[in-house]
């Protein structure tokens, strides 16, 4: 008979003893009497290599301590070897079903070469790095994917299944089936792991369970408590062994446990308050704590009979046996009137293994006549007792371990002195928790509410939103006049959260199949490329299908122009910006001008633009140089595919085919057109039959590009019969945002602003003040850990200890906002310590990088032979070589082989294999690249999106090349059009908000709306992180809407907390 534990981890997990090494495995292994023991963590790096080089192979998947690193003990004895198996766990946090989901698994591998392979699959999706129990943003159906497909004699457990905050079945973060979990892979799964606080008893109560295989497991923290839970084993040792007995059951013959009482989390209860209750207590006080308000944990007792299809005391026929036991220091504690970890019972417990054997052998085995020759009467009188299951049970609740009595007080008292597994203080604490509930009345509001309820469903985190939904999902009035309005022109004002998106869909939708209009002869234009497709899969949706929108034109006023200039039979290719920066180099040294490349391209594009002022320190005669180099070259820059369209309509006017697609025209952002694209409307207009446009002057944030915030005054004065309608029931924000937004906003010229919420009140707005970048950035980093309910089961139980009754958050309801990109370098390195996944979404420098766009320029060239300008820069930028016959038939060989990939190959496999052909590797913006292209099925839609897409279009996933479940990083700029629950927003100090770059002078008008756009991007919780001086804007924020605090401070001084990673970068 062989015990194995399978479930612990090493030193280089959070929280863990420093003596986790494969040494004091083994020893300790060896005292408890622990034949097979997991090695924990094989997705660490380091980890990995140290098993690499202190075990060896034994039998068949299984490993041994190699002899030189075994620690010779007295209190080991001579037992044989214990063995090693690979094992890891994974914390997966994501969003499933809308609700997050936090769900912990056990994996094991036949070897060190398969946790190899599977680590380099997860390294590309998480952060694997930081700990040794990693924390992916991966669904549990993709990760037991991911494991099968790379090898196939894995073996995957839930860990822990009732755990409340990080389990399968966790009453915060779990599910109520296996199927809903695991899905069409659900047969996969043969086996579950009861955890500290459940027997197989409570899960023999769950018909569900009938067909798995119930395993136990000591999750340790340290190696003294391994073996608190594990199981019995009569099989051949090797891995397949294993595997048959987990998998099937052959040779698992049962299991040793902990009485589940004493696990954590088997009641429920409030720590803090020292209230500890039955799950039908619980009821009468409808889940709050009756002595302060707060949410009461929920324990694994609660959610198993809200899951329950069988009364308690139901007994599986065929079922494994099992064992519960209690660690023998803590059967010696009882004996002498120390607790467990005292000296003296130390003392006792080695002196028991040197004489007895091992630890197990001494709770199950050996007489009780022999152990008492050493142990004296009481510690074997203790072993005879929990032999027999002759305990007293105290439960575990809310993260307070529960606690076992082998002895009665009457009893104690006549046995010199001798003491229960309590403590005074434990004792003392007891009859606190035992008197709280007794001494607080339920109170009638919750009395009642208790009566009506019944012990059923999953615990929600968060509030009821149904109602919230119910409320949005039909149009108000004034969204209904806006979509069913009958004008030549319509204005519709739509301030942020109003339903713009919803009531230009809906318009276009009702011109469709409301007054009979062709898609052909609609046109939307909208901001980003997600708008366009966001609008285009919404209108599939409600339409039935892509045929019939297919035939609509939808897209950024670029993307439209360059596919009608195509159309038009025009020749061209777009400028690559390295060309354009070259270009004007060249310019700007014939005429000896003094300005960078930079300026002269921005002040060219002002030029064509129609923004004189800007544009007054270029010549006329350096401008017209530049424009007959692209033109000699058949080049279009951004701002000549408006300029060539417009002059297009201009010249061919009455070419009906040309403005059939205009006849009803719609505008999304409108307040951000340039004066080019405002008479690209018209004249696409031109004899049309309607305009329609959404916007809002408030949100005119591209000066620098054209915009004017007027264009509406210039639309009503073009348009004098004009309708407007104005939304101004904001569904997105609480009032405490919205209230603080609008006292930011007022502060600009222009007519009263009227945002009416239609949210209940939520939290204050919060000022966070630190000591500077790097701790505003730290305190980001802890306060996403505070947000999603804590990465790990400390930082869980540390919340609640703290009273955070919030909803935990999904990792992708959390938006971190900056003003300039220069702001993520810092927060990312944060993130990354902390193990946040996180995408950043702009466009960033690395893109100008020469290998980047060497690499983009070559993929060009292969989907359009005919961009004669992106091969000859791929040439340059790559190979540093001239476009020559030499020089071609090395672009043509590496054509031929990725021209033949690129069909079949999606844009990450292409770079993957891209980069090591052409020893990239130390190029770090290739490899951000290659983050980017995880977004995209193929490599045309990549470029495409990278040549016309707006700052929220472009992605790139922090250090992982997987789309899963993140926080997202971008600026200000690039939030417009965007909403998440929890908005941080770092940097808001003078400097920053608003910029003050040296080199113009600054828009506070504009800097302003900006801020406004940023704070009401925010729907429930919004958080304003300053440091030195904070942002002058500051003050026009209501104090009544608003909480301060000090970053990095203690809510409660009198708690004690874990140590972070960032405690050690504090500066």
């Amino acid at each position: 008979m062989y015990i194995a534990d399978l479930h612990i981890h090493s030193r280089y997990s959070r929280a863990t003893s420093r003596d986790c090494t494969p040494e004091y495995l083994d020893l300790w292994a060896r005292r408890k009497g622990i034949s097979i023991v997991g090695t924990g963590d094989f997705t660490h790096p380091a980890w990995r290599q140290e098993l690499e080089e202190k075990l060896e192979p034994a039998e068949d998947g299984l490993y041994v301590l190699k002899e030189e690193y075994r620690i010779k003990d007295e209190t080991a004895g001579a037992a044989a070897a214990p063995r090693f198996v690979i094992t890891g766990e994974i914390s997966s946090i994501y969003k499933k079903h809308d609700r997050v989901r936090k769900v912990h698994s056990v994996i094991l591998l036949p070897g060190l070469e398969a946790a190899e392979c599977l680590s380099r699959k997860l390294e590309t999706i998480g952060n694997i790095h930081s700990d040794g129990r990693p924390i992916l943003g991966l669904d549990c159906h993709d990760l037991l994917e991911i494991m099968l497909e790379l090898n196939s004699e894995s073996i995957y457990i839930p860990a822990h299944i009732w755990t409340p905050h990080f389990s399968l079945f966790g009453a915060f973060s779990g599910f109520d089936t296996v199927e809903e979990c695991y899905e069409d892979l659900t047969p996969y799964i043969h086996a579950m792991e009861t955890g500290l606080s459940s027997d197989p008893p409570m899960n023999w109560r769950l018909s569900a369970l009938d067909g798995y295989q119930l395993v136990s497991n000591s999750d340790a923290h340290s190696p003294a408590k391994l073996g608190r839970e594990a199981n019995l084993l009569d099989m051949e040792l090797s891995y397949k062994g294993l595997q048959t007995a987990i998998q099937t059951g052959e040779g698992l013959m049962g299991t040793i446990e902990f009485f589940p009482e004493e696990g954590k989390y088997h009641y429920d209860g409030h720590r803090k308050c020292h209230l500890c209750l039955s799950p039908l207590d619980a009821e009468k006080y409808s889940g709050k704590c009756p002595v302060c308000g707060r949410k009461l944990t929920i324990g694994v007792s609660h959610r198993v009979e809200q899951l329950a299809d069988r009364e308690e005391g139901f007994v599986l026929p065929g079922a494994k046996a099992f064992e519960s036991l209690v660690p023998l220091p803590e059967v010696i504690a009882a004996s002498n009137g120390h607790s467990a970890a005292s000296r003296k019972v130390e003392n006792q417990y080695y002196e028991m293994l040197s004489a007895l054997g091992s630890e197990f052998s001494i709770l199950r085995e050996l007489p009780i006549e022999d152990i008492q020759k050493v142990s004296g009467r009481l510690t074997a009188e203790g072993i005879r007792r929990l032999r027999e299951g002759k305990v007293e049970r105290r439960p575990g609740y809310d993260g307070e371990y529960g606690t076992i009595r082998l002895f009665d007080q009457v009893e104690l008292d006549g046995m010199d002195g001798q003491l229960s597994l309590f403590t005074g203080i434990e004792m003392a604490e007891l009859s606190r928790m035992e008197t709280a509930a007794a001494a607080v009345a339920v109170p009638d509001h919750l009395s009642e509410q208790g009566e009506k309820q019944s012990i059923g469903g999953t615990v929600d985190a968060g509030g009821d939103e149904a109602a919230f939904h119910q409320l949005t999902s039909g149009l108000n009035p004034q969204q209904e006049a806006a979509v069913t309005a009958i004008s030549r022109t319509i204005n519709v004002a739509a301030g942020p959260g109003t339903g713009k998106t919803k009531t230009l869909v809906s318009h276009a939708f009702h011109l469709l199949e409301g007054r009979g209009v062709k898609p052909t002869e609609m046109t939307a234009v909208t901001f980003t490329n997600q708008a366009a497709r966001e609008m285009r899969e919404r209108l599939e949706s409600q339409l039935g299908g892509k045929r019939f929108v297919s035939r609509m034109r939808i897209g950024t006023f670029h993307s439209i122009c360059y596919d009608i200039l195509k159309k038009s039979g025009m020749e061209f290719t777009l400028a690559d910006e390295v060309e354009m920066k070259d270009t004007a180099e060249e310019i700007i040294a014939d005429r000896e001008l003094n300005l960078p490349a930079k300026q002269f391209l921005r002040q060219v594009s002002a030029r064509k633009c129609g923004l004189e002022k800007e544009a007054e320190s270029v010549p006329a005669e350096a401008y017209e140089a530049y424009q007959r180099k692209l033109k000699e070259q058949r080049i279009l820059d951004f701002d000549d595919l408006l300029l060539e369209t417009l002059h297009l309509f201009e010249e061919e006017g009455k070419n009906k085919t040309l403005r059939q697609g205009f006849s009803y025209l719609l505008v999304d952002e409108f307040q951000d057109i340039s004066p080019v694209q405002y008479r690209l409307i018209q004249e696409w207009n031109k004899g049309g039959r309607e305009l329609f446009v959404i916007g809002d002057p408030d949100q005119a944030i591209y000066s620098f590009r054209g915009s004017d915030a007027r264009c509406f005054e210039k639309l009503r004065e073009d348009y004098p019969q004009i309708t407007t309608i104005c939304l101004e029931q904001n569904y997105r924000s609480t009032p405490q945002i919205l209230e603080a937004a609008s006292g930011v906003i007022s502060q600009n010229d222009g007519p009263e602003r009227r945002l009416i919420p239609q949210r209940q009140a939520g939290t204050p707005v919060r000022l966070v003040t630190a000591s500077g970048e790097m701790s505003e950035d730290i305190f980001v980093a802890k306060e996403i850990n505070r947000l999603i309910g804590g990465i790990d089961m400390l930082d869980a139980q540390g919340h609640l200890e703290m009273g955070d009754d919030l909803r935990a958050r999904s990792f992708s309801d959390i938006a971190v906002l900056y003003r300039t990109n220069r702001q993520a370098e810092l927060l990312e390195t944060c993130l990354k310590k902390e193990g946040i996944p996180y995408v950043v979404a702009g466009r960033e420098d690395f893109l100008m990088e020469p290998a980047v766009r060497g690499t983009l320029c070559f993929f060009k060239a292969l989907l359009n032979p005919e961009d004669r300008t992106a091969r000859r820069l791929s040439l340059k930028l790559l190979w540093k070589l001239p476009e020559d016959e030499m020089s071609g038939s090395i672009f043509d060989a590496a054509a031929l082989k990725y021209r033949k990939k690129m069909k079949k190959e999606k844009p990450q496999k292409l770079l993957e294999a891209w980069v090591s052909d052409m020893n990239l590797q130390e190029e770090e913006g290739v490899a951000k690249l290659a983050s980017m292209s995880v977004f995209y099925k193929n490599m045309a839609e990549f470029l495409d999106n990278l040549t016309f897409g707006q700052e929220s279009d472009i992605k790139r996933c922090g250090g992982k090349t997987y789309t899963s479940d993140s926080v997202t990083l971008m600026t200000l700029h690039g939030s417009k059009g965007l909403e998440f629950p929890v908005v941080l927003m770092c940097g808001v100090r003078k400097g920053l908000i608003p910029l003050e770059s040296g080199k113009q002078d600054i828009d506070e008008a504009e800097e302003r709306r900006l801020f406004y756009v940023g704070m009401t991007r925010a729907k429930d919780e919004l958080l304003l992180i300053t440091s030195q001086e904070p942002s002058p804007f500051l003050k026009a924020i209501p104090e009544e809407v608003t909480t301060r605090e000090n970053a990095g401070k203690q809510r409660d001084p009198g708690m004690g907390k874990q140590m972070s990673l960032f405690d050690f970068m504090q500066p």
